[in-house]
């Protein structure tokens, strides 16, 4: 058996397109990667076929910790740290921006049903490329994409060159969907939930280590989060958790963590920002961890906001402005503004940032920001965009259906997304399975401080 996402001889193609990424000179460490007959990156899976040699995993062991040992000249561009980010943001919102209004119950229940939605129209096509998931609706009459995704009438040639996500498909296909089916973008926001029951906002970064251990099986996260539960596990404490050879670690995993915080914070994305990165620093560093703050910033704002432009301009005064994530939110937003062609706007996040992976914060940022201004607060028209992109598909349709349902409210969402969830989400989380979409805003606006309601 190969576990992915956690040996080192899979570890350190990634680790030297990180160094790449963040302005580290990783010629010398790949030369003699590649001398002793390392390979490159799996390229999806994240194990390769073999094990390798002990030999060769002891030296992709001493090559990872040399690449972590070389400072990146973008550090003081990107801190991690929480006042270092702070500093760095001009325009930081240490006072609430706005009020919730009397709707808040409604926009709350539209964050979370709407998160589903989006969850779930991508989880089919996760790990499909841009093309295959046109390939796909075009093939089944329904492109553009304006609805759910179908194997009905999809030829067989089509089926075997783009085949379905196997664990998704058979609960998110038009035909099979009843009920919300579980998933690592759902279970996050409401494991975050039960820790801010437990500990209240002045939980730790430890905190959610220990729900983390308590709560999630390893085989069911990924990434980043696969690397920080195994540091966990050798003994390691925050944030060591994010750092220790885990080249994920600004990859988008914060980023669908943490929602929660700014549902509880609405109107205030500053506050909302520093809960996050308390969870975010557990298994991510710099642009991981914007992703986190940026989304919990959005969640906050978009209870309060009149519509997506405002949102994202709330969400993008906690990230610091020369950091590579808030470029590609600006450059995508101003994109999507002024391109009505949304084919046209990916194809200009794709050149920009083609060469990330797949699950990398920075281009799912860029295509949640994207996605949002040019379906200017349309639910349909946000989710169906956002996951055409072809990246995270799953994570960002979860992230745009959650903003842009928190924009509008429950009552504005179309029936059409609601009904075949059945008000339901199905979870592994303790007390969570089978929990309701009503039960979950309750719980939400319970945590939310007195000030805000």
């Amino acid at each position: 058996m190969r576990l992915t996402w956690i040996h080192p001889e899979d570890l350190i193609g990634h680790e030297l397109r990180q160094a790449r990424q963040d302005g580290r000179d990783p010629s010398a460490v790949e030369e003699r990667w590649h001398a002793a007959g390392g390979h490159d990156a799996p390229p999806l899976a994240g194990a390769s076929p073999e094990p390798a040699p002990p030999a060769l995993r002891r030296l992709a062991e001493e090559l990872l910790d040399e690449l972590a040992a070389q400072p990146s000249p973008l550090a003081a561009d990107e801190p991690t740290d929480i006042d270092a980010i702070v500093a760095a943001c001009p325009d930081w919102p240490h006072t609430p921006i706005a009020a919730p209004g009397p709707d808040l119950h409604d926009r709350v229940l539209g964050a979370w049903t709407g998160r589903a939605a989006g969850c779930v129209l991508g989880k089919p096509v996760e790990k499909i490329p841009r093309a295959g998931i046109r390939a796909i609706a075009e093939a089944t009459g329904t492109w553009p994409v304006r609805g759910w995704f179908t194997a009905r009438g999809l030829p067989d040639d089509v089926a075997r060159r783009w085949p379905w996500n196997r664990r998704s498909a058979p609960t998110s296909l038009a035909e099979n969907i009843d009920g919300t089916p579980e998933d690592d973008d759902l279970n996050f926001p409401m494991l975050a939930l039960a820790m801010l029951e437990r500990h209240g906002p002045d939980f730790t970064t430890g905190d959610v280590a220990q729900a983390w251990l308590d709560e999630l099986p390893a085989g069911r996260i990924f990434t980043a989060e696969r690397v920080a539960l195994r540091n966990l596990l050798l003994g390691l404490v925050p944030p060591d958790t994010a750092t220790h050879r885990n080249p994920f670690r600004e990859w988008i995993g914060a980023q669908i963590r943490t929602d929660v915080y700014g549902w509880t914070n609405p109107g205030d994305p500053g506050r909302a920002a520093r809960l996050a990165h308390r969870d975010a620093v557990l298994s991510h560093t710099a642009n991981g961890v914007y992703g986190a703050m940026f989304a919990a910033a959005l969640a906050a704002a978009s209870l309060t906001a009149a519509g997506p432009e405002e949102a994202l301009a709330a969400a993008l005064r906690v990230v610091p402005p020369n950091s590579r994530l808030a470029a590609a939110v600006r450059h995508a937003a101003e994109t999507a503004r002024t391109e009505p062609d949304f084919e046209r706007v990916l194809d200009a996040l794709y050149e920009r940032h083609g060469d990330l992976h797949w699950v990398h914060s920075v281009n799912n940022a860029a295509a949640v920001a994207a996605a949002l201004v040019h379906g200017a607060g349309d639910f349909t028209s946000s989710i169906t965009a956002v996951v055409t992109a072809g990246w995270d598909t799953d994570s960002d349709g979860a992230t745009v259906g959650g903003t842009v349902g928190a924009l509008i409210g429950a009552p504005a969402i179309p029936t059409y997304w609601t009904t075949p969830l059945r008000n339901r989400i199905a979870s592994t989380l303790t007390g969570f399975d089978d929990i309701t979409f009503d039960a979950l805003t309750t719980r939400t606006l319970a945590l939310v401080p007195e000030s805000g309601r």
